[in-house]
């Protein structure tokens, strides 16, 4: 039967690790962007976190290194993208976009030794007798760390907005730089630190992608995640939350459109497999356009300073 434990449990277990690579980046993503930083090169960060994690993980043999590789890939490109923005003062907009076209064409070239090449995969967790459990145990116990990470990463970004010094901080640049700046808050230092946070946890959706989503290196195997992970931002109206719910929709999304091409053939109906492919890009669109129709909730939600330049001299 359909809704048996032997099919539910599997599917559950693949929407969770489709849906890792999505919250990690989106939770980075919500802290950027609450300090009035807006970054669109998600994209490129998780591709070069991606290669980065699989090729040090292919060199060394090592899971640990692999995946510190590609948080640190991320922040490089993320710093890349702060000096540009926040040193520079280039527009935000156009240079997220840049950094998303250079980390495709960046990890396409790092990546060229390493098509075909098989990993291992991340190891899973195993508690004896807990793991063996019906049902609980491989729902709660059967999965890598990241995915872990992801949870715990949810309760650590929602503590240290709402209930942390810092956080208070970094909201208040985010929402009136110029105020933050009159009473001695460092505006510069504090979106340098959002940006590095939110280029690492992109590093570290991509280092996911290919060392356990699908343990191996494609060209652009992110395939629009970074995209759909900057929309979940808006979704959730930079709520961490609302952002770890939104990652499961989306990544219920993704695993649905293959199991209703299989339910498709099993009772004659031939659904084009592009046609299913477009369900996530296309719940994105419409999300946002949902989102648009309320714009002056969305104005109300979003940080009041979200890409606007700073500069203390200003």
């Amino acid at each position: 039967m359909i809704w048996d434990f032997a099919w539910v449990v599997p599917t559950i277990l693949t929407i969770i690790t489709a849906s890792t690579p999505l919250l990690l980046p989106a939770l980075g993503e919500l802290v950027a962007e609450r300090s009035g930083v807006l970054n669109l090169g998600v994209e490129g960060m998780m591709l070069v976190g991606a290669i980065s994690a699989f090729a040090v993980g292919i060199s060394t043999g090592s899971w640990v290194l692999a995946v510190l590789a590609g948080a640190a890939a991320g922040s490089v490109m993320a710093f890349l993208f702060g000096f540009l923005t926040l040193t520079l003062l280039a527009n935000q907009v156009a240079t997220g976009l840049a950094l998303s076209i250079f980390g495709i064409g960046l990890s396409a070239l790092m990546g060229a030794g390493f098509v075909g090449v098989p990993f291992p995969g991340l190891p899973k967790l195993d508690i004896p007798f807990l793991s063996d459990i019906p049902v609980i145990g491989p729902l709660v116990f059967g999965h890598d760390l990241l995915v872990y990470l992801s949870f715990a990463m949810v309760a650590f970004v929602a503590w240290f907005i709402y209930r942390s010094r810092p956080g208070l901080i970094l909201r208040a640049v985010g929402e009136n730089h110029d105020a933050a700046h009159s009473i001695g808050h460092p505006v510069i230092m504090v979106r340098y630190l959002a940006v590095l946070f939110g280029g690492a946890m992109a590093g570290l959706g991509g280092a996911h992608l290919s060392l356990a989503y699908t343990p191996m290196w494609a060209e652009n195997m992110t395939a629009g995640r970074g995209w759909i992970a900057l929309a979940l931002v808006v979704f959730s109206s930079w709520k961490p939350l609302r952002a770890l719910l939104g990652a499961y929709i989306f990544g219920g999304i993704n695993i649905l459109q293959l199991h209703v091409q299989g339910f498709g053939e099993d009772i004659g109906v031939a659904i084009p497999s592009q046609l299913l492919s477009m369900l996530p890009y296309l719940a994105t669109i419409l999300v946002l356009v949902l989102i648009s129709m309320d714009s002056a909730r969305g104005r109300l939600n979003a940080p009041a300073c979200l890409g606007k330049v700073f500069h203390p001299a200003a």
